[in-house]
């Protein structure tokens, strides 16, 4: 059990997590339901992150009790082989986030200048915004409280400013038209997934916590409040702009310079928890190395990606987030709260019983995205994937591989 507490802060943390969720992402996935129109999809957007932004608080909880990272928590109910290919996954899920970041971001900046400059230079852009990523991982501590404080504090002014524009009195909504069909099942999943896709990350930081349970509810009530009011920004915006693409939404609210500010910190502030992530995720597959340099070869990756991968089919890499790791943290919260696992055996190499419940969970949340119920595809899939989870830990032998 961590007792003595880490380096970061109340402040920091909720500052932290603020910020992650200030993000051009957040804001087009918001877009993204605005066909719905306002009512139901903000109906979607409050359930959805209400149930996320507790997984969210479960998670960070466990990362702060124990003292430990995501990826390693995991080996409490997977053992060190299972750590290690969920590692690999998160590692895959944080470059292509990092990635994702960069192009939208570069997107957005260049609309931005090309109105206010006449300037069109995407690929300066990514490179400016990947470097700038870079730089934050470097500062280290500082990256993380001082100069993230005062970032999301602009963030957070310029983003109300923002708000103003698209959700004041004076607006005047578009309609915007579906490119596919949308229940509310649509809205519920993609306003879990976001918060379910930070799940492997926040024990990384949580694990610093210096009051280990304030950490956690200051983290997980950051990031919820955040991304709830940029969802409803991005829906405001895509109402407002008649689009769903961030930058014609920041166009329509012309902006300027104070639009350009918002893309540029907050895809800093969210991208570089990715890339740091990343390279605390390795140190799961390789102790040795070091997760500073680490995370700046992921973000320079990440970049590279961004420079010569198009983005294409967004909400695919959302659903394959929540059919991942949905399953994950279902069997891994479920050993950690109901069993009261606490322990890591370090000969354990893989729990089979957590790996065939995973397996099992996994198909099962195509199963019912296939459905398409009103409650979505990732919240049924993990209360079944924790049922079987549960029941099979209760009638049936453990099935190990261990280490000699």
């Amino acid at each position: 059990m961590n007792q003595s507490g880490g380096n970061l802060g109340n402040l920091a943390l909720i500052a932290l997590w603020f910020g992650a969720s200030v993000s051009i992402a957040e804001i087009m996935t918001g877009g993204v339901l605005a066909p719905m129109g306002f009512s139901a999809a903000l109906a979607g957007i409050l359930v959805g992150h209400v149930i996320g932004g507790f997984l969210l608080y479960a998670g960070g909880r466990m990362g702060s009790y124990m003292g430990l990272p995501s990826m390693v928590c995991t080996q409490m109910a997977f053992g060190k082989g299972g750590s290690w290919l969920f590692a690999i996954l998160n590692i895959l899920q944080l470059i292509g986030w990092t990635a994702i970041m960069i192009i939208t971001g570069a997107a957005a900046a260049e609309a931005i200048s090309v109105q206010t400059f006449g300037i069109s230079a995407q690929s300066v852009w990514a490179l400016a915004l990947g470097g700038a990523i870079i730089a934050w991982i470097a500062l280290g501590r500082a990256g993380f409280s001082k100069l993230n404080v005062v970032a999301v504090a602009l963030l957070f002014g310029l983003s109300v400013i923002l708000g103003v524009m698209v959700l004041g009195e004076d607006a005047v909504y578009a309609p915007v038209e579906a490119t596919h069909g949308l229940s509310a099942g649509f809205a519920l999943e993609l306003s879990i997934i976001m918060p379910l896709s930070w799940l492997p990350l926040i024990a990384d930081y949580t694990c610093k916590a210096r009051h280990p349970r304030q950490g956690a509810l200051f983290s997980a009530l950051g990031y919820t409040i955040g991304s709830t009011f940029m969802y409803v920004i991005g829906l405001g915006a895509a109402l407002y702009s008649g689009s769903p693409d961030p930058a014609q939404m920041l166009l329509a609210a012309n902006l300027g310079l104070f639009a350009l500010a918002i893309v540029v910190l907050s895809t800093v502030t969210t991208t570089f928890m990715d890339a740091y992530s990343a390279g605390v995720s390795t140190l799961a597959l390789f102790p040795r190395l070091n997760s500073k340099h680490v995370a700046i070869v992921m973000a320079a990756i990440g970049l590279g990606l961004a420079l010569w991968v198009p983005m294409q089919q967004y909400e695919h890499f959302l659903y394959a987030i929540g059919s991942v790791f949905g399953p994950l943290f279902a069997i891994v919260l479920s050993d950690f709260y109901l069993f009261k696992n606490r322990t890591i055996d370090p000969s354990l190499m893989l729990q089979l019983n957590g790996a065939i419940a995973w397996v099992i969970g996994v198909a099962t949340y195509y199963g019912f995205q296939a459905l398409a119920w009103p409650i979505g595809a990732v919240l049924p899939a993990m209360v079944v994937t924790a049922i079987i989870y549960i029941m099979g830990k209760k009638v049936m032998p453990e099935l190990k591989i261990t280490r000699n």
